[in-house]
């Protein structure tokens, strides 16, 4: 697989909780001359980064992040700001406490919400795979097919665990055909990314994978 076929399904990702607008402009600049996807970065960043790099590069930003127990009208809220700031795509996060209490309406509509919020935007949805049964993955899948969102997303990278090979199969498997994949947290290697990318992800959620192409001499739009 071609490194320019790895990176245009990046979602280049800078989400620490010491962000500085310095990080947020490097992390776009990589963005940029890596031709990725977007960038992910933090919602307090949105407008300063649109306003950089106005149409070259589609900005990401996350809601209901990292835990996804904030209640839905403060997601859709949160994600609404983020659209009238300028980002192209919203991550949020479930309640993962409301899909271990059987609550899959509540998920359902809140995700139907969030999605009207934000007015034809890309939706991933969380849904922190590691703490999940396959049970509840796979009803996840069900849930997000039937919600309109765009894609499901395995994990925060603020958890115990992040995207798994397997998940991805289960993924696969499950949701339906308006429904994307996207895998984040731990990807580490090409080789990863490859194998993700092979197994059905559309998009990877990763900060490293751009350090190292960097790090192998890879220049800018040569990579």
């Amino acid at each position: 697989m071609e490194l320019i076929d790895i990176l245009s399904r990046v979602d280049h990702t800078y989400l620490k909780q010491g962000a500085t607008w310095q990080d947020i402009k490097s992390t776009c600049d990589e963005g940029l001359a890596f031709s990725c996807a977007s960038v992910c970065i933090p919602p307090s960043f949105v407008k300063t980064a649109k306003e950089y790099v106005g149409k070259e590069l589609k900005i990401c930003t996350v809601t209901g992040f990292p835990n996804g127990y904030s209640t839905a009208k403060s997601k859709c809220f949160e994600s609404n700001e983020a659209v009238k700031n300028g980002a192209d795509e919203i991550d949020t996060v479930i309640n993962v406490g409301d899909l271990k209490s059987g609550n899959y309406d509540k998920i359902r509509e809140e995700l139907k919400s969030i999605k009207e919020s934000i007015e034809g935007r890309i939706l991933k949805v969380i849904i922190e795979t590691c703490l999940l049964t396959e049970e509840e993955k796979i009803r996840m899948c069900q849930i997000v097919t039937e919600s309109g969102a765009d894609f499901i997303k395995t994990s925060t990278g603020f958890s115990t665990g992040g995207a798994t090979r397997d998940d991805i199969i289960l993924f696969s498997k499950n949701i339906g055909e308006n429904v994307k994949i996207k895998a984040a947290g731990g990807i580490a290697t090409l080789d990863d990314a490859i194998d993700f990318i092979n197994l059905g992800a559309s998009r990877l959620g990763t900060s490293r994978i751009v350090s190292i192409i960097k790090n192998q001499g890879g220049e800018a739009n040569g990579y």
